[in-house]
């Protein structure tokens, strides 16, 4: 790995110490692991105008879905969490009731989908224009509605306590500020409000294995990389408590499910 000085300070701890690590760090992108804390990270992120225009998802999906990186450990983790949810009788979009109530609930970075089902009240906060007016639409249909933001700035303009619940799926890894955002989300929930977080899991087995050709690495809009340890520090820190959901299979899964809990 290569000493550098960061254009991006730690998002985890603020420290400005990175180093890149080379066998991970594509031309132009620099992935970095933090001398002060050990979190992973990209340096150098594309701005939120970039995302907005440029390298939004509906632009650039195709590309990102032709990705390779698979072993014969690469779809245990799915499968293990497919079989999981034949016992349960649940996906986790069937627990959200149980986690959330019936209540308001947020999801950052929705894209145009509502995820969760009456009588829970649906909000939403995306940064592309293209995906935020369908669901918005869908979302005021049932009594919600969805900012057109960029998540660590959108969820600071809900009422504190306003909410029940927040789902963050498939979404922190994008966040140049995850802390923020889940600082944000503390004070927008009720006490002992939830959040789902699903990330990709950088203590993976496959990761491992495949090293750069790893499903997690999408350069630039991945800009975190979780591991199980770093998810509960960071949420620690915004005030919750973390249950890992899929805590039996996380070695060989490529992602981390985990429920926090504001104290």
């Amino acid at each position: 790995m290569t000493a550098l000085r960061g254009d991006r300070p730690c998002p985890a701890c603020a420290a400005d110490r990175p180093r890149r690590i080379d066998g991970y760090s594509p031309p132009d992108w620099d992935v970095v692991a933090c001398d002060g804390c050990g979190f992973v990270y990209l340096r150098n992120p594309p701005p939120y105008e970039a995302l907005r225009e440029e390298l939004a998802w509906e632009k650039t999906y195709v590309t990102k879905k032709k990705k390779g990186g698979s072993t014969p450990l690469s779809g245990l983790g799915a499968r293990l969490r497919t079989i999981g949810r034949r016992i349960r009788g649940r996906t986790v979009e069937k627990r959200y009731p149980e986690w959330f109530g019936t209540g308001r609930v947020l999801d950052i970075g929705c894209a145009d989908r509502v995820r969760t089902a009456p009588p829970i009240t649906p909000y939403g906060i995306e940064i592309s224009a293209f995906f935020q007016g369908r669901a918005d639409a869908r979302m005021r249909q049932r009594g919600g509605f969805c900012l057109l933001a960029a998540g660590a700035e959108g969820v600071w303009q809900f009422e504190p306590g306003f909410l029940d619940g927040v789902i963050l799926h498939s979404y922190l890894e994008h966040e140049t500020q995850p802390l923020r955002v889940l600082e944000g989300a503390a004070r927008a929930l009720k006490p002992g409000g939830r959040i789902f977080v699903r990330v990709p899991n950088y203590g993976s087995a496959n990761r491992r294995i495949v090293g750069r050709k790893w499903c997690g690495f999408r350069h630039p809009d991945h800009v975190n990389y979780f591991t199980a340890a770093s998810l509960r520090r960071m949420s620690e820190r915004a005030g919750f408590s973390m249950r890992l959901i899929n805590r039996a299979n996380l070695w060989f899964d490529d992602n981390i499910l985990a429920l926090l809990t504001k104290a």
